[in-house]
């Protein structure tokens, strides 16, 4: 899939969220799984289902700050395990957006406004596989003045979100 397309689905999932505007018949809240849930989205398209969370811990503790990770997949584009995240604000350009679980890092390399995604699926399936092992994940991003932000998310109940989410995609 092309970049062009990719960023393209991508600003139409930011739509969704950021508008807020969704029909209550196109929006299915599937399950709650502990701090994570699953949530399909119903449209001309198909569907589009996912798995998250909000953070558990947020760094600096000011301020109210809307931030989710994200676990996608959106099958009539063929995409499976998309991970993405907001912090809630527009992401600075020149820092990178970082997820880190025990000793693995993995970087966000594609950033659009409020949103970062990893644009290499298998990276992206290394990085579910942690989620499913793992008991916390944090993600670092930075905002359009430099500050920076962590974002702590329990990983309980992750593995049953995902396998819901991703049972109803298929």
């Amino acid at each position: 899939m092309s970049l062009i397309k990719k960023i393209f689905i991508k600003s139409f999932v930011l739509i969704i969220f950021s508008i807020g505007l969704v029909h209550s018949e196109e929006l299915k809240k599937v399950g709650t799984f502990k701090d994570w849930e699953t949530i399909v989205v119903s449209n001309d398209n198909g569907k589009v289902c996912f798995a998250q969370s909000k953070p558990v811990l947020q760094s600096p503790k000011k301020g109210d700050r809307d931030a989710r990770l994200f676990v996608t997949f959106r099958p009539s584009d063929k995409i499976t395990d998309e991970v993405s995240t907001t912090s809630g604000y527009e992401y600075n350009s020149q820092n990178s957006v970082v997820a880190a679980s025990g000793k693995s890092k993995y970087k966000f390399d594609l950033t659009q406004d409020n949103f970062a995604w990893i644009s290499n699926n298998k990276i992206e399936k290394k990085i579910v596989k942690r989620m499913k092992k793992a008991s916390r994940i944090m993600v670092t991003g930075y905002n359009k003045s430099g500050s920076q932000t962590i974002d702590h998310y329990s990983l309980m109940g992750f593995t049953k979100a995902y396998n819901s989410a991703k049972k109803n995609c298929t």
